[in-house]
């Protein structure tokens, strides 16, 4: 014999597997937004620095000017360091954009899942609609108030083709 499983149960243990997945991509989210805030730390140290090399070579710039060779070797360093401003900032904005792709796609997959969630939670509703309509047209007992309880599974007793009564057992 087949071991039963109830529709309710089965929407019960789906709805818990999508909020099991929700909450492991809430902590993905969490831990990308880290280390987003870490690379952002890490992007403003540099920054600084670079402003700070910035003023140092501005400064510098002053002297240079009276001084042609000595101009032209700090021009070099300055556009090199120009240079790798930009790359910093490139790599930065490269990084940015990288981080908030993923956050949006699991905010885009959250929102879908918690719409399928919704979903399910309103079929689950109907269905227990549909049966409680039946057991009204049954005028059969609710098997179950809101809450489901497990009995025990007890062996069946088989009932032999001479014992149903007929007229029962007939879906209306």
């Amino acid at each position: 014999m087949a071991p039963f499983c109830s529709p309710v149960l089965v929407l019960r243990l789906t709805l818990r597997i999508k909020q099991i997945a929700l909450d492991n991509q809430d902590r993905t989210i969490r831990h990308l937004r880290a280390q987003l805030a870490t690379e952002r730390r890490g992007l403003a140290a540099t920054k600084k620095e670079l402003e700070e090399t910035q003023v140092a070579l501005e400064a510098s710039h002053k002297v240079i000017a009276g001084l042609a060779e000595i101009g032209l070797t700090m021009s070099k360093k300055i556009e090199k360091m120009k240079v790798k401003k930009q790359q910093v900032r490139a790599n930065h904005v490269e990084c940015h954009q990288k981080f908030q792709a993923r956050i949006h796609e699991a905010e885009d997959s959250m929102q879908s899942q918690h719409l399928i969630i919704k979903a399910l939670v309103d079929e689950k509703d109907s269905l227990l609609q549909t049966i409680h309509g039946l057991q009204e047209a049954n005028n059969a007992p609710a098997p179950f108030d809101g809450e489901w309880e497990e009995e025990p599974e007890e062996e069946p007793e088989e009932e032999e083709i001479g014992d149903i009564p007929l007229g029962e057992g007939e879906i209306l």
